[in-house]
């Protein structure tokens, strides 16, 4: 005898389609973004090359923005889950480091072609598509979750007062490897993994040298000055 559905699994099921509806616009989304460039891809594009009908593409992002923002966090996400593995055990903060950068840099590969057109946008002034702006929140602090997990799991000496900012100047730095990504044109953006190779050893030896006397009033006067301007 078949048991009849209940209220929860059929809420179940409208969530699961709901998200596989979802995650099908952004990955359209995307695709036509490669295609077209960002500002010549409209939602009605979008809502067309996903099979689904407008309101049904408005329904679930307001805006072309609001989809840029899902994709945001998806890149963060799959950044999250490629590091996983290197993260899994405690290590230098080196090659935490170095592993979380360079795996960024090939989560980012594939959109490389029109990065430079949500660049444009996201350079505005209150852009809403700006890595600082309240709208990019949930990405943000994905990544910086990602990078308090290099921090958290480093057997390198560290001052504490120092350790418990690094993960936001950490996507600081990260921030600066996406935008020298972003118009690096050499093949593979080979000169940004070049960038990260160079750049960590520097960042981990201002790390190590931070619990030294000599170096903390130095140190702690960049952090007041990062805070007051954050």
């Amino acid at each position: 005898m078949v048991e009849p559905a209940t209220s929860e699994t059929t809420a179940g099921e409208s969530t699961a389609k709901g998200e596989q509806t979802r995650r099908l616009i952004v990955d359209t989304a995307v695709r036509l973004f490669g295609e077209q460039g960002y500002d010549k891809t409209t939602m009605r594009a979008i809502a067309a090359a996903a099979g689904v009908s407008v309101g049904n593409a408005y329904y679930y992002f307001p805006s072309k923005g609001h989809l840029v923002q899902a994709f945001y966090t998806t890149v963060q996400d799959a950044h999250a889950d490629a590091c996983q593995q290197a993260l899994a055990s405690p290590g230098t903060f080196v090659d935490r480091l170095r592993a979380a950068m360079l795996t960024g840099v090939d989560v980012m590969a594939p959109y490389h072609g029109f990065a430079g057109s949500f660049f444009k946008t996201a350079a505005e002034p209150g852009s809403p598509l700006s890595p600082f702006s309240a709208d990019s929140a949930p990405a943000r602090e994905r990544s910086v979750r990602m990078f308090r997990s290099v921090v958290d799991g480093a057997t390198t000496k560290i001052d504490p007062e120092l350790r418990a900012e690094l993960p936001e100047l950490l996507w600081l730095a990260q921030m600066g490897v996406t935008l020298y990504w972003v118009h690096d044109t050499s093949p593979g953006q080979a000169k940004t993994r070049l960038l990260v190779e160079r750049a960590v050893p520097l960042i981990d030896r201002l790390a190590g040298m931070s619990r030294f006397r000599v170096f903390k009033p130095v140190m702690r006067e960049i952090l007041s000055l990062y805070r007051l301007l954050r």
